[in-house]
C-alpha cells in the first residue's frame, strides 16, 4: 500500500510544488515503511516522468487521456480516486495550489477520507495519524488527527521543502475510465503568462501597495524584482484599480503564498492582506508611516520613503551578487 501524490504538471513539465510533495509523501513513506507512486495527468515524456524518482517516487501512474487535456476538477478527481484504488493508497498527498485544491475534496468525497488542507509539517505520530496545519486563515496552526483509514494531506508550497537523491522510477500506463457525466466543465480559453516567476512557486517576492502613489512608479519594484530574481506581487487596492494584473494579488481573497523571504514596500499591513503572506520565512517591511500595522508581523522593517530606500536597495543587491 504505497503513498500515493498527484504529481501535477504545466506544459508538460512538472513544478517546484510537485518536488515538494513528492519528497514530502517519500518522507511518510518512510515512515509507514512503504513506497510512493505518483499519479500524473497529460501527455508528459517518459524522461520527465521519471524524474520524479529523485525525489522519491518508486512508480508514476502516467494518464495520457485526450479528455483531460485540459483541467477538469471532476474528472481529474475521478481519475485520481482510481488510481489510489489501484495501488491501495490509504495516504494521498496533493499541493496546496489552485488546481491541489480543487481537486483533493472532490478526491476525499470520492473515497471517504478525511482531508488536511494547508498541512506544513510530516505527521507527528501515525497512530494516531496526527499532522499540523495551517488555521485561522493562516494565522494559527493547529494539530489535528485524521481517523478516517483513507488519509488526504494538501502541503502548503513551501513549507517543506524540496528533497533530491538518485533514485530511478518506473513509469506504467494508467487509463481510467473518465465518464462524459465527469466532464461537466468546459475550458473556452486559456491565457498563459511567460517569462516570469510564478508566485505560488517563487521563494523570493517583491510586493507593493498604495504606496508607490501611482502604476507607472512600479519600474522600481520591478528593478528590485529582477536584481534579486524575485516575483513581484501587489495588496488588493492595488488590483482593484488596475495598477497590476489580479493575479499578482496576494491576500485573503488573493493568492496565499509562503515565500522564503517577502518584501512589502508601501502596503500597510491590513489583516486580511497579513493572512495571505503570515507563512513567509522573513518578511521586510517597508513604509514611510512609522505606525503602519506590517512593521508588527515584519522581522525586518525600514522606516522611509519607498522612492528613496528602494533603489538603494536594489544597488545594494547588484553590488553583492557582482
Amino acid at each position: 500500500m504505497p503513498v500515493l501524490v498527484f504529481a501535477e504538471s504545466w506544459d508538460g513539465k512538472f513544478k517546484k510544488s510537485t518536488f515538494e510533495a513528492v519528497s514530502y509523501a517519500n518522507e511518510i513513506a518512510k515512515k509507514l515503511s512503504t513506497t510512493v507512486s505518483a499519479v500524473s495527468i497529460g501527455n508528459l515524456s517518459d524522461d520527465e516522468l521519471k524524474i520524479l524518482g529523485k525525489y522519491g517516487a518508486a512508480k508514476v501512474l502516467s494518464i495520457k487521456n485526450d479528455k483531460l487535456t485540459t483541467l477538469s476538477s471532476q474528472a481529474y478527481a475521478a481519475a485520481i480516486a482510481e488510481a489510489a484504488k489501484k495501488e491501495a493508497a490509504t495516504v494521498i498527498v496533493f499541493s496546496q495550489t489552485y488546481t491541489g485544491k480543487n481537486i483533493a475534496g472532490r478526491v476525499a468525497v470520492r473515497l471517504k477520507g478525511g482531508l488536511a488542507a494547508g498541512v506544513v509539517a510530516l505527521p507527528s505520530a501515525i497512530a494516531p495519524f496526527t499532522v499540523r496545519k495551517k488555521c485561522f486563515s493562516g494565522k494559527g496552526l493547529t494539530d489535528v488527527v485524521i481517523s478516517s483509514d483513507i488519509k488526504l494531506l494538501a502541503l502548503t508550497p513551501n513549507a517543506f521543502g524540496v528533497i533530491s537523491g538518485d533514485g530511478n522510477a518506473s513509469v506504467e500506463i494508467f487509463n481510467p475510465a473518465v465518464s462524459d457525466n465527469e466532464l461537466k466543465t468546459k475550458v473556452k480559453e486559456t491565457k498563459k503568462t511567460s517569462g516570469k516567476i510564478a508566485l505560488t512557486e517563487a521563494e523570493l517576492v517583491v510586493s507593493a501597495g498604495r504606496g508607490l502613489k501611482a502604476p507607472e512608479n512600479w519600474g522600481i519594484i520591478e528593478d528590485l524584482a529582477n536584481a534579486l530574481g524575485a516575483a513581484t506581487a501587489c495588496s488588493k487596492p492595488v488590483a482593484d484599480v488596475g495598477w497590476r494584473p489580479h493575479h499578482e494579488h496576494v491576500g485573503q481573497t488573493g493568492i496565499t503564498i509562503g515565500p522564503n523571504l517577502y518584501i512589502a514596500i508601501g502596503i500597510s499591513g491590513a489583516i486580511q492582506h497579513l493572512a495571505g503572506v503570515s507563512s513567509s520565512k522573513v518578511i521586510v517591511a517597508i513604509n514611510i508611516d512609522p505606525e503602519a500595522p506590517f512593521f508588527k508581523a515584519a522581522d525586518y522593517g525600514v522606516v522611509g520613503d519607498a522612492f528613496e530606500v528602494v533603489p538603494k536597495l536594489t544597488e545594494a543587491v547588484k553590488k553583492f551578487k557582482a
